[in-house]
Formats: C-alpha cells, structure tokens, sequence
C-alpha cells in the first residue's frame, strides 16, 4: 500500500548545533537581554507539543497531509528548543527536566482544561476550524522568524547566527506550508473567513503571551522590536496576513500595542486578555537575568 502524502511534509531533521563552537561563549558571552530573549524563545518552542495537542483533539486530525505536516513541525520544534537550551546552559542558566515539568505545571488548571474546551469549540465550528488553525500557525511562524532575526541582528555573536540560522531555515519551511494552507482554505468558504477574522482579533496575541505573564512578554518584545526599521518587519507580517483571502488584518501591530508596544501602545487588552491569568515565572524560572 502506498500513502500519497504532500511532498511538503518529508525530511524531517533535527537542527544541527553540536558543532558549534560553544567555547566562544565563554571568551565572549551572550549579553544579558540577548539570553532573556533567548530563554523566552526556548520557552515558546517547548510548548509545540501543547499546542499540537490542542489541535489534534479538533477536525483537523482527520486530515493526513496536515497531521503529517504538524509532526515534523513538533519535532523540529523540540530540537530548536533542545539547541537553545544547549547556549543557555553554556552561560549558566539551567535547563533541566525538572524545570520543565515546573513550567507545565505553572500553567496550572486552564491548560489541563484547554483540550476539553477547545475540542468542544472546534467540532462545533467543524472543518472550518483548520483554516483558523492553519492562519494561526502561519502569523505565529513569521513572529518568531521575526524575533530569532531580531535577537541574532542585536547581538551578533558569530556561533549564535549559525545557529539562528539553521533554525530560521526551517521556520520558513513551517511558514510556507501553514500559510499556503491558509490560503487555500480561506478561499474556499466564507465561513471560515468569517471565524478567522474573529479568532484573530478577539483571541490571537503576541507569541508566547499565552505562557509568559504580561510584562515579560512586553519587556522581550520592546527589547527586540527598539528600532524603527523593526517595526517595518511588523507590518510586513502584517501585510502577509492582510493578502490571505478575507482577512485585510492589521493583526501583529495592533496585539503588540495592547501590551503597550510600539506605535498602537495603548490599545485596551481584549476580554480574552483581562480573563487571562498568566503563569508567575517565580515558580520555574530563573530572575537572574
């Protein structure tokens, strides 16, 4: 029997870093906003897989390609993490398992629930469900293209960008295929256009904010976006969302300004937000930096 699964979704690969040369982080380390934003990225990156959970309790599971596609996207994901660790270990900030069953557990009872409700939520809406998730994953896959870019552009260590670089390599590859999927669904049925458009006001916010609490996400994002010409790569994200079919949306800019960022700062929080209780980063992180 053979499996026509999209060409898009083969090669997976684990992200090469044991050859860098991390004794050069010794002789010239990581300056400390440079690590914090790091931490926050490695962060982002161990929780693919919740975020994967909460897909596959929804329609989409039913579709082969997509599962396909979302598999290799956790692995990759995991080892971008395990690669991130590996730097910040090197300059002393531990990562074990410990601390990640820390920040699991800090995310307390709504992320137990999360699969529940949103399972119920996603078979109501139905199919139409997988262009959301499919808008979602690209708009998150270009922040963090966009912030892995910003942190090797403020600190340029040469072992860091070789590294960076092999990461932005296959968070383009994640992009394409989310967004190319996106397309395609949001062409076909005004519904989901409809649904898109309001999941991405009303619910999507800064990557990571729904892990981090509202001032670490703030003081990462104002670090990375300080620079006029960043805010340029703000809206050409924003640019890429308003092309895909219905949407129209200033989408970056406008959540980035609800958490006092940039030219929107001011912005009201939405009722997702203020009904939003972040995890303290006293119970895993640490506060050294």
């Amino acid at each position: 029997m053979v499996l026509d699964i999209d060409p898009r979704v083969h090669a997976f690969t684990k992200v090469e870093y044991n050859d860098l040369d991390y004794g050069s982080f010794h002789a010239r380390p990581l300056r400390n906003p440079t690590l914090r934003a790091l931490r926050y990225m490695f962060d982002v990156e161990r929780h693919t897989i919740c975020f994967l959970r909460d897909l596959l309790v929804t329609p989409t599971h039913k579709d082969a390609t997509a599962t396909a596609f979302l598999t290799r996207w956790a692995f990759e994901d995991f080892w971008h993490s395990e690669a991130v660790s590996r730097v910040l270990t090197t300059h002393g900030i531990v990562i074990d398992n410990a601390l990640i069953q820390r920040m699991r557990n800090a995310l307390g009872r709504r992320d137990s629930f999360a699969p529940v409700y949103r399972s119920v939520i996603a078979n109501v809406i139905g199919d139409d469900i997988t262009a959301v998730q499919m808008t979602w994953g690209a708009v998150n896959e270009w922040s963090a293209q966009l912030a892995y870019d910003r942190i090797g552009e403020l600190d340029d260590h040469p072992e860091l960008l070789k590294l960076l670089d092999r990461i932005r390599t296959q968070r383009v590859r994640h992009a394409r295929f989310y967004a190319d999927e996106a397309r395609a669904r949001l062409a076909t049925s005004r519904r989901a256009r409809a649904i898109t458009r309001t999941a991405l006001d009303r619910l999507w916010g800064p990557l990571g904010s729904t892990i981090h609490p509202r001032h670490e996400t703030a003081l990462v994002f104002r670090y990375l976006l300080g620079g006029t010409d960043a805010w340029e790569r703000v809206d050409e994200i924003d640019r890429a969302v308003g092309d895909l079919p219905g949407l129209g949306r200033q989408v970056v800019r406008a959540a980035l300004g609800r958490y006092g960022i940039g030219p929107e700062a001011g912005r009201r929080p939405t009722v997702a937000e203020r009904l939003r209780v972040a995890p303290s980063p006293r119970r895993w992180r640490q506060l050294s930096l």
